[in-house]
């Protein structure tokens, strides 16, 4: 089966610091004390099986946000060596749209040659258990200036945020029409307790999906589900399919994340049983050519 993996992390302890993992815990997403380890991209390829991992798309991994660009300098060093295959092809820098320095970051990022875009996560939840910012990013005005910006340098932004931040989120997509977005893990949907959280989560989806420059991102299932199968991932992968389309979702593994509760291998045969019925066309497209055109890769 070849993919590309739109969504993975890489981190070197030794060389970078990265403060999450400086004294990690266990929330709703997993136990990150088992992820306080070099994820290099031998790592990752390693680990690949009988997937023919095509191209890789690295996101932000929490870097120390004083150094924001190195470590869109330590993956294009990665890149750039004749035994990565250009891994990882396409780049998804860190920023905080909302600091005066924003603009300079964006500039210096910009440089690399395999920089495609930028995420900040904005996810917010009254519940702290599932806060990740405590800020409404998107309501502050020196952020939705900086968030203009994208456009000047070609950049996309990974939108990753809570279904009750999608009606918000819809509005800036419409307001930055040239801009494209990728929503995170499906759109996070946490709140899965009640009927009200489900329809949050369907409604959010089919409302970012109006926007034609919105695509998704079928990953971080596992985050949610930590005893997954096949079947209990079936409903949001069709669900988020149905939403957007095929001709505007991927799937991605989000490793080494979702690597606490499943293997590599595992997780990619899943979403190829789930979509077993697909056309060749619209596998393609979920598993390589959605990816490769988001990311220009």
């Amino acid at each position: 089966m070849q993919v590309v993996d739109s969504h993975i992390h890489l981190w070197d302890l030794k060389t970078h610091r990265y403060p999450w993992l400086e004294n990690p815990g266990v929330s709703f997403v997993g136990d990150a004390r088992a992820l306080k380890h070099d994820y290099l991209l031998d790592n990752l390829l390693a680990e690949a099986g009988d997937i023919d991992v095509k191209k890789l798309v690295h996101v932000e991994a929490n870097h120390d946000p004083a150094y924001p660009v190195e470590e869109t300098r330590w993956l294009q060093g990665i890149a750039d060596r004749a035994e990565s295959r250009g891994m990882p092809n396409a780049i998804v820098a860190a920023v905080d749209l909302a600091s005066p320095n924003a603009p300079a970051v964006l500039e210096a990022h910009a440089s690399f040659a395999n920089t495609r875009g930028v995420r900040q996560i904005l996810n917010v939840h009254e519940n702290r258990l599932f806060d990740y910012v405590g800020r409404h990013f998107m309501r502050e005005p020196q952020w939705r200036e900086n968030f203009a910006l994208l456009r000047r340098h070609g950049m996309s932004f990974d939108l990753q945020l809570y279904p009750s931040q999608m009606e918000e989120a819809a509005a800036l997509a419409r307001a930055h029409a040239d801009t494209l977005f990728a929503v995170n893990h499906a759109g996070m949907f946490v709140d899965r307790s009640s009927v009200a959280g489900y329809r949050a989560w369907r409604d959010g989806l089919r409302m970012l999906a109006g926007c034609s420059n919105v695509y998704v991102k079928i990953s971080g299932l596992a985050m949610f589900d930590h005893q997954w199968t096949v079947e209990s991932l079936r409903p949001y992968v069709l669900e988020t399919i149905d939403a957007f389309g095929a001709e505007r979702a991927m799937f991605a593994s989000n490793f080494p994340v979702d690597r606490l509760f499943g293997s590599y291998t595992d997780l990619w045969h899943a979403y190829a049983a789930i979509v077993e019925g697909a056309s060749v066309a619209e596998k393609e497209a979920l598993f390589c050519g959605n990816a490769e055109r988001f990311y220009r890769i």
